[in-house]
């Protein structure tokens, strides 16, 4: 009979198994408890930041001139949302629930010379007006490419649009649909869908009334279509009518269900094409892993423990003739320790991270949720990183523990604070709402200084505690010299053929990130993203095992350094990627948007080095101390 904790156990299992073959489907908690409205309760629309993937810099509603409430209040943030340059704000868009409304007049605003020259920048740029409504981003519906009825979104609608003569037109109309889920016998509804047509009207009117303004262009009983009515031009200093049209609509949509359209895959079949061909590389590679070690291996073993005389010991040669020398400590052991306890804390922040987003608690309905738990989580798993890197050290016989100590609390995020401090400077210095205010800025540096710093230094007095782990040989005192290395296997050569395949497992699945991230989509596959992860850390330690194989062979000990760069320069392929992506799927244009996307994409770069050199290392260190454990040494 199964006991309590191993049942619950299975069954936790049994879900992450579920959730992993089930990766097309958008699994997620709804993240907000659902709200339910009654026939004429106060809806209040949200404004949320201008954005545009043109030059990826975001703005604040009110940046242009639009209509203002009597007071701008902030939504309650979090840390993640501020990081994304969200901005959330109150609106003059109030609807009443399940009351249609025709012509309505928000404001009139008379355009500045500022104003205009701020709105054609940002017609031209192609920004959008992001709006909130019960949590629910309004979409703009469009047809699917492949002609299927499917409803298909675009997130946000345009600010306005180019005409010819280099005329430009505000989208100051606004026509909005409001779905909503009803029970039969229910009273209450709740909003399962938030949808917007912009139009461009100049609106024509007799003597204005700010009390009861009345309209000649359209009235309460008529509604604007698009291209109806005469466009309207920005031009400053005249008058722009802004008005908006609202329509509820009974939908079977259930409020749980709300986000599957936004989340809605049409790439399936390209996501299981990568994971075949990842799973293709891992089989190619696992093929030569067991061939090296039933084959190869188990004969090495068997031949070295059955020589008796040292004469013929003498005559072999392989891998078994460096064992006085495999675990001499590297050159810059000390480094190698800090960015082996980084890597760990990195691979346990993903992996935590994956898990969460795998079960569903960071839903994108919880907005800024993922970047607020990946920033907290590297900040608790400091005490893994501490851990590991102390513990390599002692193993390397080092006594500056509190040395190795500081610089692995400070290295990695000293590196990445510095980049990212210099990429929010530029952002603050183009006026956008992207730029860090100084107030999270100064909480990032405490929750480093005042949690992670302190999380390290008590891993590594625990890992430094504990008794240091003894090599299976003994080194010599007097390093062997290594003989002339055939050009195939120079550390160049070996460290860069490395880094192709676990790039190859991942390359796919990374056109897809990097779309969700500069092409404002919803990335919400994370059952997939799984998938890759647990394949890029199979492809990462293998091809580490089966180099480090060739190179013991070839009587070159120095594998330590080499293992983490032979796994860990995939992150220079990934970069270069990074940089064919911005030459052929994005439209920046603007310098400074081209500097943010390279900076961030140095980030993730140096951070991916850091994840798959620590995973090729430790696969390497496990398979070095295996096979000299299993021969007789005299």
């Amino acid at each position: 009979m199964a006991k309590p904790g191993e049942a619950s156990a299975r069954a936790f299992l049994a879900l992450l198994l579920f959730l992993v073959l089930s990766p097309s489907t958008a699994f997620y908690l709804p993240g907000v408890a659902p709200r339910d409205f009654q026939k004429d309760d106060d809806l209040p629309v949200k404004v949320n930041k201008l954005s545009s993937t043109k030059t990826q810099l975001p703005y604040d509603y009110y940046f242009l001139e639009y209509c203002k409430p009597q007071a701008i209040m902030n939504s309650a943030e979090n840390l993640g949302e501020v990081l994304h340059g969200d901005r959330i704000e109150n609106s003059v868009y109030t609807f009443k629930m399940r009351r249609d409304e025709s012509c309505k007049v928000a404001c009139r605003m008379k355009i500045s010379q500022e104003g205009v020259k701020n709105f054609k920048e940002k017609i031209d740029d192609e920004y959008r007006v992001n709006m909130i409504l019960d949590n629910l981003p309004v979409a703009v519906p469009r047809q699917r490419r492949d002609g299927s009825q499917t409803p298909s979104y675009e997130h946000g609608f345009r600010v306005g649009y180019k005409g010819k003569d280099d005329q430009y037109f505000i989208n100051n109309h606004l026509s909005f649909r409001v779905m909503y889920h009803k029970e039969e016998l229910a009273e209450e509804s709740r909003i399962v869908g938030f949808e917007v047509i912009p139009s461009s009207v100049k609106h024509e009117y007799g003597e204005w009334d700010e009390k009861n303004p009345k309209l000649i262009t359209c009235n309460p009983t008529t509604k604007i279509t698009p291209g109806s009515h005469t466009p309207q031009e920005v031009v400053a200093d005249k008058y722009v009518v802004f008005s908006y049209d609202v329509t509820f609509t009974l939908s079977d949509i259930k409020w749980a269900s709300r986000w599957d359209t936004y989340l809605l895959m049409n790439d399936d079949q390209i996501h299981w094409f990568s994971i075949i061909n990842s799973l293709m590389i891992v089989l190619f590679l696992s093929g030569m892993i067991a061939m090296i070690m039933m084959r190869t291996l188990y004969k090495d073993i068997a031949n070295y423990n059955q020589l008796d005389s040292q004469e013929e010991a003498q005559e072999e040669t392989g891998w078994k003739l460096v064992h006085g020398d495999v675990f001499r400590p590297p050159v810059h052991s000390g480094l190698l320790c800090v960015y082996v306890g980084t890597g760990v804390q990195f691979f346990g922040m993903t992996l935590v991270t994956m898990i969460f987003a795998l079960l569903g608690f960071l839903s994108p309905s919880n907005r800024g949720g993922l970047m607020t738990a990946m920033v907290l989580l590297w900040v608790f798993m400091g005490l893994f990183a501490g851990y590991a890197s102390s513990r390599l050290y002692k193993m390397f016989k080092g006594t500056e523990w509190k040395k190795i100590t500081l610089k692995t609390a400070f290295m990695f995020p000293g590196i990445v604070f510095v980049v990212f401090f210099v990429l929010n400077a530029i952002i603050w210095g183009e006026k956008s709402s992207g730029a860090v205010p100084f107030g999270t800025m100064f909480a990032l540096v405490l929750l480093w200084f005042g949690i992670s710093v302190p999380l390290v230094f008590v891993g590594s007095y625990l890992g430094f505690k504990k008794p240091a782990v003894e090599d299976p040989v003994k080194t010599n005192k007097i390093p062997r010299q290594i003989p002339e290395q055939a050009w195939y296997m120079q550390p160049s050569f070996s460290i860069l053929i490395g880094g192709i395949l676990p790039f190859g497992a991942v390359f796919i699945e990374l056109f897809f990130i990097l779309t969700s991230v500069w092409l404002n989509q919803f990335y919400y596959i994370f059952g997939f993203l799984f998938i890759v992860f647990i394949i890029l850390l199979i492809t990462c330690a293998e091809i580490t095992i089966v180099l480090c194989y060739f190179q013991l062979c070839s009587e070159d000990y120095n594998w330590w350094w080499r293992a983490y760069l032979t796994a860990g320069s995939s992150a220079l392929y990934l970069f270069a990627y990074a940089v064919f992506y911005f030459f052929t799927k994005l439209e920046i244009t603007k310098f400074v948007s081209g500097i943010l996307y390279f900076g961030y994409m140095l980030i993730v770069s140096y951070a991916f080095f850091v994840l798959t050199g620590t995973i090729g290392f430790y696969a390497c260190l496990w398979f070095v101390r295996k096979i000299y454990a299993s021969v007789k040494i005299d």
